[in-house]
């Protein structure tokens, strides 16, 4: 999955507006127009299309845990970026935010019918030396996207098309 299929997924599953897409990026310390946010929503084929590099989606996400759980005085100083964003990375920023616990991710995954176990789950969140630790695909990261799209906007909603809006 590209970051900027991430990123308009989570957005989608999460009915957030441009404006408020806007907000998060600034509690992460990121100034982003609504028509930069429009061009990250785009597909790669179309026209205005803007690449959402891993230090933008980082942002969005930390600013996403800002969003939702408030804003920390030492969370600027932790939110230096790895080289690379992973999906384990995304996964956990996510889980942090929404303060979801095991049993509400099994119960996402449930809901988009790719059911995963709490081993293999515990094992997404370890550290990468571990060994038990697990690398997120790319099938994983989107049904786990799409079981939060089911949860929050409906069962229908996960076939629709993200509308820009």
């Amino acid at each position: 999955m590209t970051n900027n299929d991430v990123f308009r997924r989570l957005r989608y599953a999460l009915d957030l507006s441009n404006k408020a897409v806007t907000e998060i990026f600034l509690l992460a310390g990121r100034e982003v127009t609504q028509s930069e946010v429009v061009s990250l929503l785009k597909k790669e084929a179309e026209e205005g299309y803007l690449e959402c590099r891993d230090s933008l989606l980082a942002a969005f996400l930390d600013g996403l845990i800002a969003y939702k759980r408030g804003q920390r005085q030492e969370d600027a100083a932790a939110n230096k970026q790895s080289s690379r964003l992973t999906n384990n990375e995304i996964l956990r920023k996510i889980r942090i935010a929404l303060e979801l616990k095991d049993h509400d991710m099994l119960s996402l995954f449930k809901l988009a019918q790719f059911p995963t176990s709490k081993s293999e789950l515990t094992a997404l969140f370890r550290a990468k030396g571990h060994e038990n630790y697990k690398e997120c695909g790319d099938q994983l990261l989107r049904n786990f996207l799409k079981g939060l799209t089911i949860r929050n906007r409906g069962e229908g909603a996960a076939k629709k098309p993200a509308a820009i809006g």
